[in-house]
């Protein structure tokens, strides 16, 4: 099973932002959850 994490992305830009920032403006940010883990092995 895969972990998540949550990340706050900027709505107009589509780029990562600090959660603090979507405190200040709710409107233009979006909260999801983003699946971590472990990077595969390339062969």
């Amino acid at each position: 099973m895969s972990k998540t994490s949550t990340r706050v992305r900027d709505a107009g830009s589509g780029k990562f932002v600090p959660a603090e920032e979507a405190a200040k403006r709710p409107k233009t940010t979006i909260t999801e959850k983003v699946k971590v883990g472990p990077v595969k092995k390339r062969s």
